[in-house]
C-alpha cells in the first residue's frame, strides 16, 4: 500500500497554524470533511473519542489520529505540517509538528491497520520527516510521502 493512494495534494495542510491538539484536530476534521463529504462535527468527534483511548502521538514529533466512520467509502488521509509543534500527549512527551489523519470505512478491518501500520513506517524515516519537515509545498510533500525506500522496495 503507497500513501499516495491515501492522499491527494488537496490533503496536504503543508503550514498550520494551531495552538492546541484540539484547535489541530478541528482544522484537520474540517479539511476531512470537504474532502470526503461528511459533517465536520462528525469527523472530529470520532478522532477525539478515539485519543480520549490514548493519545495517537507516536513520538518523534509525529501524531497519526485515526478513527472509523460510516459515511467513508475509502480509506482517506490528511495530513497537516505545523509551522509550531503542539502538545499532543505524545508516547515520548515531545510536541508534534507532522500528523496524518487516516479515516477508514467502518467495515475496513485490517486494510485500517496495513495503512496505518504503513503511515507509521514511512514517517519512521529520519531522511523523509527532515525533507518534508523543510518544506511548505504540498505538491512536494505528497511526493515525499509517497516516494520512501520502503516503497520502491514493495
Amino acid at each position: 500500500m503507497d500513501l499516495s493512494d491515501l492522499i491527494d495534494v488537496p490533503a496536504i495542510m503543508p503550514a498550520v497554524k494551531a495552538n492546541s491538539k484540539k484547535q489541530l484536530l478541528q482544522l484537520l476534521s474540517e479539511r476531512a470533511s470537504a474532502i470526503t463529504g461528511i459533517p465536520e462535527r462528525e469527523i472530529f468527534d470520532t478522532v477525539l473519542q478515539r485519543e480520549r483511548l490514548g493519545s495517537t502521538g507516536v513520538g518523534n514529533g509525529i501524531a497519526i489520529p485515526h478513527g472509523k466512520l460510516a459515511g467513508v467509502d475509502r480509506i482517506t488521509g490528511v495530513f497537516a505540517r505545523l509551522d509550531t509543534p503542539v502538545d499532543f500527549e505524545a508516547l515520548d512527551d515531545e510536541p508534534v509538528d507532522l500528523v496524518f489523519l487516516l479515516l477508514a470505512p467502518e467495515g475496513a478491518g485490517a486494510d485500517h491497520l496495513k495503512a496505518l501500520s504503513r503511515i507509521a513506517r514511512v514517517l519512521r524515516e529520519g531522511e523523509t520527516v527532515a525533507k518534508v519537515r523543510g518544506t511548505r509545498d504540498a505538491s512536494a510533500i505528497r511526493e515525499l510521502l509517497s516516494d520512501t525506500q520502503d516503497s520502491k522496495a514493495a
